[in-house]
């Protein structure tokens, strides 16, 4: 049973999500919080597997709750889905960067929310490959120029190739059709340069290939 904590300060939004994912045999709701200080007391208290949370909370904002969960060793297999009205929320590459697995719009398809919290658990991507493309091009254009890619130094050519790939935001569908292999091929890949990299999620890996250098702007396919 996948356990979802829901913080937002909207009870109508938390009660629609409520609805959609008590309705799932897999699912259930762990708990709700009203606010950032909230949610960081009811994620201690209940250890849910996913936080839906909500980037603009008061008390204390969904991006420096996730701060506080993510650098928290205790709460280490606790993931976090930021919600935002905008897809390209000026917080979210920095709630990426904070250690967020992702993000979603309030209002995605409920079939899509079900994926992204089932995908989060099994540590699979969350951010769809078009939104990763916006989200990508809107602030990696106003990031500064990127460091060396000295870092990846422990990585294959080949687990090289995957993260650009990645980077760019493809699917590991996507990305086994580019270099004609299996989807559970690049997926392995994908997993290796993670752990090489010390990344906490495939969203890091995005963001750790643009900090490297290995990605640009403008390379977007």
């Amino acid at each position: 049973m996948i356990r979802v904590l829901l913080a937002d300060d909207q009870s109508l939004v938390r009660a629609g999500f409520r609805a959609l994912l008590d309705a799932q045999p897999d699912i259930e709701v762990a708990g709700e919080a009203a606010d950032g200080e909230e949610a960081l007391r009811k994620v201690r208290e209940l250890r849910p597997d996913v936080v839906l949370m909500d980037i603009r909370m008061p008390l204390l904002d969904g991006l420096a709750a996730t701060r506080r969960i993510t650098d928290d060793d205790a709460l280490a297999e606790v993931k976090v889905v930021m919600l935002t009205t905008f897809e390209l929320d000026e917080y979210v590459f920095e709630a990426i960067r904070s250690g967020a697995s992702g993000f979603l719009v309030k209002d995605t398809e409920p079939d899509e929310l079900l994926r992204a919290v089932r995908a989060v658990v099994e540590g699979d991507a969350l951010l769809s490959p078009g939104v990763t493309r916006r989200l990508i091009a809107e602030f990696a254009a106003r990031s500064k120029e990127p460091a060396a890619a000295g870092t990846l130094t422990e990585l294959t050519e080949r687990e090289r190739e995957v993260m650009a790939l990645v980077g760019i935001g493809l699917s590991n569908e996507e990305i086994a059709r580019r270099l004609v292999v299996s989807p559970l091929t690049a997926k392995t890949h994908v997993s290796r340069t993670m752990v090489k990299l010390g990344a906490r999620d495939r969203a890091q890996l995005v963001v750790l290939a643009y900090e490297s250098g290995l990605v640009r702007p403008g390379w977007l396919g």
